[in-house]
């Protein structure tokens, strides 16, 4: 039988506002998908980027042909399969494929009764511990959130810096300042030039940064490497590294590679990403857009393979009409994850649901 499947947009306001070099953002919106064997349903998330080309807009456009594969395969859970057709009916738009990825995964995954990482074979003992984002902000804004983050025990922040390096500066000393014994990685979404981040990691380094993420942009790849053979502390490519065919253009200019879902197209993919990095000898972190539980589930399902998680998307949303696998102050331990797939499951209504709230 054939299965069922269904999207919506979902609108996300967040908790408040979340500021990177590129600009601040206030809401969100995502787009869920729900595959449906009659009885058991899997759901997946797109939350497209418009630096990378995507809206809800496009989503939405090309989920019906997306889903259509899905309904015409012989047996619904030849993931491979899904793909290798979904790229014949649509080009590009991975955030769209991720969602129909994650939804296709957490299905098998249910029907095996088992939580996806073990449906994936990968082995439960590796824990990592996610960041916790501080987004760009004037300084006591930022100072205040890392206060909180702090005070919620989260170990790892990761703080977005800007073009102004006086204001960067004094960002950094200040979150040093409340959180001396926190670890702290810096990304810089792009903003700088070469010449300028080596200046910078100099005095990141003084602060014990632990690493610099995309300091320059994507389409300078000379200047990453530039950078990355004269930083003062490890350089990650984000914005440079998309999918596993970018892996061996960055494997010379950077030690970190940062992969995202919502980047590789979904959960096969990213895992392709990941053995393409190990291949060349990097380290891997699994990063994540402004997006609910509905995908981020997922991508936590990855924790074994990982160096470092950036999977805090869902945290800094008003409300997530998703809860996920238990993250508690950002630690990833698969070995609680309990629940077969991915572990997205609808939150309670509050309007109806009157006990204690599953975290």
């Amino acid at each position: 039988m054939s299965p069922n499947t269904s999207f919506d947009r979902v609108e996300l306001p967040l908790e408040e506002p979340f500021g990177i070099s590129r600009g601040t953002t206030v809401t969100t919106e995502n787009v869920v998908v729900r595959i449906e064997d009659g009885e058991h349903v899997g759901v997946g998330g797109a939350a497209p980027s418009a630096h990378y080309g995507e809206t809800v807009d496009t989503v939405e456009a090309v989920l019906p042909a997306l889903l259509d594969v899905v309904t015409d395969l012989d047996d619904p859970l030849a993931v491979d399969a899904a793909h290798a057709r979904m790229e014949r009916v649509v080009r590009n738009n991975p955030a769209a494929k991720a969602a129909v990825d994650i939804a296709l995964h957490d299905l098998a995954a249910k029907r095996a009764d088992l939580p996806l990482h073990r449906y994936l074979g990968l082995d439960p003992g590796n824990e990592v511990t996610s960041s916790f984002t501080v987004g760009l902000a004037d300084t006591p804004r930022m100072r205040g959130r890392a206060e909180e983050a702090v005070r919620a025990g989260y170990e790892v922040l990761k703080v977005k810096l800007g073009s102004d390096p006086d204001h960067d500066r004094k960002i950094i000393e200040t979150i040093r300042d409340v959180a001396p014994d926190a670890t702290i990685r810096v990304d810089a979404n792009e903003a700088w030039t070469p010449r300028e981040a080596v200046r910078k990691s100099e005095w990141l380094a003084e602060f014990d940064v632990e690493f610099l993420e995309q300091p320059v942009p994507a389409e300078d790849p000379e200047g990453l490497r530039f950078v990355y053979e004269r930083s003062a502390v490890p350089i990650a490519a984000d914005e440079s590294c998309l999918t596993a065919a970018d892996v061996p253009r960055v494997a010379d200019r950077t030690d970190i590679v940062t992969l995202k879902l919502m980047k590789t197209g979904g959960v096969r993919p990213a895992i392709e990403a990941i053995h393409a990095a190990r291949a060349h000898g990097l380290e891997v972190m699994l990063g994540c857009m402004l997006e609910s539980n509905a995908s981020i589930a997922a991508g936590a399902q990855l924790a074994p393979l990982l160096d470092y998680a950036d999977l805090d998307g869902s945290l800094l949303l008003a409300e997530d009409p998703y809860h996920g696998v238990s993250m508690p102050d950002g630690h990833l331990d698969p070995a609680t994850f309990e629940a077969p797939g991915t572990g997205a499951h609808a939150a309670p209504d509050p309007a109806t649901d009157h006990g204690t709230r599953d975290e």
